[in-house]
């Protein structure tokens, strides 16, 4: 099973800016391009910062009302007046949180989430720009075909990882939504067979409908026995004794 990375979805050719950019050329080229960001690059495509839609925003809402009132809390931009902000160095957000090309899709999600962003500039190995992430690009996994999601689970996952005999379980899958029935041993093998399965790239959701043989998450439940093979130890009745039983042990006077 195989996670699409940063690399495969990105945008390579990256809207840029100078660290001397001005505040109308940064909003012209965020409006022209439809994106909400963009890095500010030194000559060396080395990522000083990013400025964002909100960047620009924030410069502009500390502008008083018509009335001359100013509203809510003055903010002052790195306290250098208001507004004082003219250029793409004065406006940006620095350090920029960034991502790798070899991320996969659900860490560089969370790092968004957790950041507050829409985007990310992607870094090489040297910390050069690379590309740009957005969070439309992560929903690309999910354009994947119902056919390719199947084939996944059931060939890599099923058949792969979890080694299951052909027609152990069946999975069938519509708009994403992936149903899993069939039939395994033991219950505890259920939520692993599920979360491997939800994990693949493309699944929406995931239903299960699987019996199982042995409630093995139940307390004091018994393990089942097994049936032990002709001509085995096992398989000597409990009050027969064995060959070692049935042969006398002689002393040395004997």
């Amino acid at each position: 099973m195989r996670h699409r990375t940063v690399l495969e979805v990105m945008t390579h050719r990256v809207v840029t800016v100078s660290p001397s950019t001005p505040f109308k050329e940064i909003a012209r080229l965020l409006v022209e391009h439809g994106i909400s960001a963009v890095p500010v690059v030194d000559e060396d495509l080395r990522v000083l910062g990013v400025v964002s839609e909100a960047d620009l925003l924030r410069d502009t809402s500390e502008l008083p009302s018509l009335e001359g009132r100013w509203a809510g809390v003055r903010l002052l931009s790195r306290e250098r007046g208001v507004p004082g902000a003219e250029t793409a160095a004065e406006l940006m957000t620095s350090p920029a949180v960034s991502a790798r090309p070899g991320w996969n899709l659900v860490e560089t999600a969370r790092t968004m989430h957790r950041e507050g962003v829409k985007r990310l500039p992607v870094l090489d190995d040297t910390g050069r720009l690379a590309g740009i992430i957005s969070r439309t690009d992560l929903l690309r996994p999910f354009l994947r075909g119902d056919a390719a999601i199947r084939d996944e689970i059931e060939h890599d996952v099923l058949a792969g990882t979890l080694r299951l005999a052909p027609g152990t379980l069946r999975a069938t899958v519509d708009d994403g939504v992936v149903t899993l029935t069939g039939h395994v041993d033991e219950r505890g093998d259920i939520p692993v067979i599920a979360r491997l399965c939800r994990s693949v790239d493309g699944v929406v959701a995931l239903h299960e409908s699987i019996d199982y043989g042995y409630d093995n998450l139940a307390p004091d439940v018994e393990q089942p026995r097994r049936t032990p093979a002709a001509g085995s130890r096992d398989d000597v009745p409990a009050d027969r004794p064995t060959a070692e039983a049935e042969t006398p042990v002689h002393g040395r006077n004997g």
